[in-house]
């Protein structure tokens, strides 16, 4: 059967999580948020190659890390970061330049090049980092928001269906040049995290558009390097924007400093924070790409805090030090889930939703001012 396992300690915090996340209307079960794509693809995990396949655990002359090949663009990548004009078979090429480099080495080649790559235990546990953006306001019932979901892949997208299952009116926005990357993979499991969504495309090319829609939202959740929005005036301090907006930003490694800049999975974000399975001297991917469903989870209650406080916020949170406070809870044995996750509806195309997004956006547009 497929299967995923986690330690028993990270299921039952993230059980108190979604305990505490039903008390504030939001509807969630940990072992489906933790373990349902696995038991949906039929992926099995518990090894040094992650239950999706594309990233690997490797160990280096002085330590661990994890490689992520996604996306043509890191395949393309492989012969620069293994110094070789060709290689044949990438993970081979890989994997023996791995063990013959010290592991930070390896992992700032990586970062270099753009790769998501992760060093095991390399970062610390962390709480959001909340800072003032704009006004707050009295807050109000999350059946009356609006959330512009910016995300891709997974975490951003999970913390936007929670709000929508509490009833927030949730819009999925994508780039008509560039849609959101899990749209070309498994149906099912798009849809589970973006089919309560209204959809939305945006040309970022002339951003007055996705500017009229941030200036009318009561949640944004986005998760682009820092720089990506702000170069193009869209960022959290740029323009008007609702009393009381959240603004949470999700990241693989942090908003200060190099880490800005360092690009994340799950899997990978997970090793960075430590929370694999196995011996300290033989570690093991743990779940299927955990960092994701669990900073989507904690970002989901975040925004929900930050709205009990007035809002007026930016809320940042980083996977890898998601994972790394799950990776600092008693350790014990792990716990195989199979749990399913039920889909509601079918997602729309890109833009299915456009001329009702408009309306709404028109009709709040007045207290946007």
């Amino acid at each position: 059967m497929p299967s995923v396992a986690i330690p028993a300690a990270a299921l039952a915090h993230a059980r108190e999580t979604t305990r505490a996340l039903h008390s504030l209307g939001l509807d969630a079960d940990a072992e489906e948020l933790l373990c349902g794509r696995a038991a949906m693809l039929g992926l099995r995990g518990g090894g040094r190659t992650s239950a999706g396949g594309a990233t690997r655990l490797m160990r280096a002359r002085d330590g661990w890390c994890a490689l992520t090949l996604s996306r043509p663009d890191d395949i393309d990548a492989v012969p620069a970061l293994v110094e070789c004009d060709h290689v044949d078979d990438p993970w081979d090429a890989v994997e023996c330049r791995v063990r013959a480099c010290d592991v930070a080495s390896f992992a700032a080649r990586a970062r270099l090049l753009g790769l998501p790559v992760g060093v095991l235990g390399e970062t610390a546990p962390a709480a959001p980092v909340i800072r003032p953006a704009g006004e707050g306001a009295r807050p109000t019932a999350l059946a009356d928001a609006l959330v512009v979901d910016l995300s891709s892949m997974w975490a951003g997208p999970l913390c936007g269906a929670l709000l929508a299952r509490a009833g927030a009116t949730v819009v999925k926005v994508e780039s008509a040049a560039r849609p959101d990357g899990t749209r070309s993979g498994a149906t099912g499991f798009f849809d589970w995290i973006n089919g309560e969504k209204l959809c939305y495309e945006v040309d970022l090319d002339r951003p007055e558009q996705l500017r009229r829609l941030l200036a009318a939202a009561d949640v944004v959740i986005e998760s682009s390097r820092p720089a990506a929005l702000r170069r193009r005036g869209l960022g959290p301090l740029d323009g008007a924007a609702r009393a009381g907006r959240v603004w949470l930003r999700i990241t693989g490694h942090g908003t200060v400093g190099e880490r800005a800049d360092w690009v994340a999975f799950g899997d990978d974000a997970a090793v960075s924070g430590g929370l694999v399975s196995g011996a300290a001297d033989a570690p093991v991917f743990c779940g299927d790409a955990i960092a994701d469903p669990l900073t989507g989870l904690h970002a989901a209650e975040a925004v929900m805090e930050s709205r009990i406080r007035g809002g007026g916020e930016v809320v940042e949170m980083s996977m890898a030090a998601v994972a790394a406070g799950y990776a600092h809870l008693p350790r014990g044995d792990d716990i195989v889930c199979t749990a399913v996750p039920s889909v509601r509806r079918h997602a729309s195309a890109p833009g299915a939703d456009n001329a009702a997004v408009d309306r709404m956006v028109a009709h709040r547009q007045p207290a946007a001012c």
